[in-house]
């Protein structure tokens, strides 16, 4: 990895990557904020009972909300923040590998001492640090609001942090596939728009699956069918073998991405 190269590329990326943290620490204290009144109205379980199985699936109340951990879980980790790390994966990946190719930066960047090899560690490097960065505060920022914002209601800390670490996995996958788009298209545009509708497959496909009985064997053809936040807050996953097999998917996209990028052909 090109030391040089990672803290300049962290630079010019940081205001991007600081208003995706940001978003992601603010939207998480607040929910967490307002907790309180949530579980104070009274009704509110009944009400959520009332929604057909598939439609409370879907927004992670199948059970109700019976703590903090379980609104956290289904408020904020069952969509919002999906959608946080998707847009900056998608659009992280593609900046860091496609667009210099399009735009003609790669080749500069080959001029210098720095193999191909060294360049396409230092880009994965790049976006898997913005993604650790957005997970990591995001989960210190919540451990922080549920102990200084609000008293009365305990957050598994331990479960929250287990659940952190597997959203960090998922998209790390995610991510690993994004780049391999990007380190395979000579076109910003088309990368774009390869790993967008791919993941916005996934994610729909998900949607989908879990909306009835009929449907659920769509979650098959999904990433997201290892990811079911309230499950994971609530200890009923696997979610070490499932972390394990992220890791190995993420460590096998990200080395076939440097291998197919050294022997490509370049447009230079």
């Amino acid at each position: 990895m090109s030391l040089p190269l990672y803290l300049t590329m962290m630079k010019s990326h940081g205001k991007m990557l600081g208003g995706f943290i940001y978003g992601a620490a603010a939207y998480i204290v607040l929910i967490i904020w307002i907790y309180p009144s949530i579980a104070d109205m009274k009704g509110f379980n009944e009400m959520i009972a009332a929604l057909p199985k598939g439609m409370r699936k879907l927004i992670g109340m199948e059970n109700g909300i019976n703590s903090l951990s379980d609104y956290i879980a289904g408020e904020f980790y069952g969509m919002l923040f999906l959608i946080i790390l998707m847009v900056y994966v998608i659009l992280t990946s593609t900046r860091v590998m496609a667009r210099l190719v399009d735009q003609g930066s790669m080749a500069y960047l080959l001029a210098t001492p720095n193999s191909r090899v060294k360049v396409a560690i230092t880009q994965a490097a790049v976006l898997l640090t913005g993604l650790a960065l957005i997970v990591g505060f995001t989960t210190l920022s919540g451990i922080a609001a549920s102990e200084w914002l609000i008293d009365g209601y305990q957050l598994d800390v331990a479960s929250f942090i287990t659940l952190n670490l597997l959203t960090f996995l998922v998209f790390a996958s995610i991510a690993g596939y994004c780049f391999f788009i990007s380190s395979v298209n000579n076109d910003e545009k088309k990368a774009l728009g390869i790993s967008s509708g791919i993941t916005l497959l996934f994610y729909m496909l998900n949607m989908a699956g879990k909306l009835s009985e009929k449907t659920e064997w769509m979650l098959n053809f999904s990433i997201f069918k290892w990811y079911d936040p309230v499950k994971v807050i609530n200890n009923e996953t696997e979610a070490l073998w499932i972390g394990c097999a992220l890791g190995i998917l993420t460590f096998f996209l990200f080395m076939l991405s440097v291998v197919v990028f050294k022997k490509r052909n370049l447009p230079l």
